[in-house]
């Protein structure tokens, strides 16, 4: 279960909240002479202030690789390509694009709350192989099913947490 809040928890990193964040090119992948290659192995990326990344690869023959890799990822964002480093200029975002995000990150956290659950199942499918007394049985369901409505709830604040955090202008 903790291992699903850590997916929430990354998940909401890579989400653009209109100011910059090294997080959102997490998940970006680049086709480094044809081996795809995290972006974070392949370049470092500075704030150097609340609405630009700069992105420095590490190997300057790579930078179209990455330029390319930046478009055609789903962060919304073009880059700037000078010729050693790339800047990505984060556009204010408008109220529909933060209902939009927001959507996303209720999906994303019923995600997570499926994941929670499915270990809950689990846990229940692993006590039906043992032999307990029926009242230990139901002991037992009882505290896996507290400590499965202990990280739905936390799902739940973390989405709020991230909603909020994104209508916020």
């Amino acid at each position: 279960m903790k291992k699903a809040i850590n997916v929430v928890v990354e998940n909401f990193n890579t989400m653009r909240t209109g100011r910059a964040n090294p997080a959102i090119l997490d998940k970006i992948m680049v086709d480094y002479y044809g081996v795809p290659t995290p972006l974070k192995s392949l370049a470092s990326v500075a704030v150097p202030d609340a609405s630009t990344l700069i992105v420095s690869p590490f190997d300057r023959s790579g930078l179209r690789d990455v330029e390319k890799a930046i478009l055609e990822s789903d962060i919304g964002i073009n880059p700037n390509n000078d010729g050693e480093k790339i800047r990505l200029n984060i556009p204010p975002m408008t109220q529909d694009r933060r209902k939009e995000l927001s959507k996303k990150v209720s999906k994303m956290g019923e995600d997570g709350k499926v994941a929670v659950r499915n270990v809950r199942k689990d846990a229940m499918k692993r006590l039906d192989k043992h032999d307990f007394p029926k009242d230990s049985r139901k002991d037992l369901e009882d505290s896996i099913q507290k400590i499965t409505d202990r990280y739905v709830k936390a799902v739940d604040d973390l989405i709020k947490t991230k909603s909020e955090e994104l209508m916020k202008v």
